[in-house]
């Protein structure tokens, strides 16, 4: 089964599988994960109930859980992509990024209070936001459609977390849970493309005022564009392509950090400025 396969959607709006009794697992996956989520207590990873190395499978369970939050009420606001850093896809052996959903009610604004109750084993980590105001819907994509369909760009926190105890994942565990994705934090100042060199931005990341990361616009698959044209061909090839309005985190710019608990974290991006995540213990 390919990855096109395992994202076309059947008529009630679930994934397609083959006749192999793929579906069975598949469900049993997603359900593992959901649990865990509304439970607030991680799960054994779900690459025991999945096909060795099926990536997917691992897409087919991430968006099963998908569409229960969009039948629920929930609202896709963009995407993120994962492992653009060389040194994560030589840990988890794989060659190129992997993607996941945004949802509205992931969104939070510059300074305003995240609650800890809501997430499970988070990590914090800077990125650049692009903002579309055009679709991309025709492959092959090109770095210059990127350019020309980005309204703008922001820093973003993104706070990544899993539903799979001690963050015990391969590359099916990640994919399956949503690429890992926690809530993000966009940044209040909008940057045009124009105005800056995203492969020369400089991020530096603070908690509480000590220095706990920094790296750089090339950490991010060479220059941020690049990881938005990977997703931008992807997306289209599968019949998902990005749109005007989306939000795409492009990927980490230095290594990740644990909240270890309460506290505000402010990632700064030299010509991007600065925006921070406030974790509290208080339901918000």
């Amino acid at each position: 089964m390919t990855l096109k396969d395992s994202l076309r959607p059947s008529r009630d709006g679930r994934p397609l599988h083959d006749e192999r009794g793929a579906m069975t697992a598949i469900d049993d996956a997603a359900d593992r994960l959901r649990a865990a989520a509304q439970d607030g207590r991680p799960c054994a990873p779900v690459r025991d109930v999945l096909p060795a190395g099926a990536i997917g499978d691992a897409y087919a369970v991430q968006q099963v859980n998908t569409q229960r939050a969009l039948d629920g009420g929930g609202r896709l606001v963009g995407w993120k992509i994962g492992l653009t850093a060389p040194a994560v896809q030589r840990q988890l052996g794989v060659g190129q990024p992997d993607f996941g959903v945004l949802l509205a009610d992931g969104a939070f604004g510059d300074d305003e209070p995240i609650s800890l109750q809501r997430l499970l084993q988070p990590a914090v980590e800077a990125e650049v936001a692009f903002v579309l105001d055009r679709d991309l819907r025709d492959a092959p994509v090109t770095a210059v459609d990127v350019l020309r369909a980005t309204a703008f760009v922001l820093p973003v926190i993104e706070v990544v977390d899993s539903r799979i105890a001690g963050w015990d994942i391969t590359i099916v565990d990640t994919i399956a849970d949503n690429a890992s994705s926690g809530v993000f934090v966009l940044g209040p100042n909008p940057t045009r493309l124009s105005d800056v060199d995203l492969r020369e931005v400089r991020m530096t990341m603070t908690c509480e005022g000590e220095k706990v990361s920094e790296g750089c616009g090339a950490a991010c698959l060479g220059h941020p564009v690049n990881a938005v044209v990977w997703l931008a061909n992807t997306l289209a090839a599968l019949g998902r392509p990005l749109e005007a309005g989306h939000v795409v985190l492009s990927g980490a710019l230095g290594p990740m950090v644990t909240v270890g608990g309460p506290g505000q974290y402010e990632a700064v991006l030299d010509g991007l400025g600065s925006v921070r995540a406030t974790f509290t213990r208080d339901q918000t």
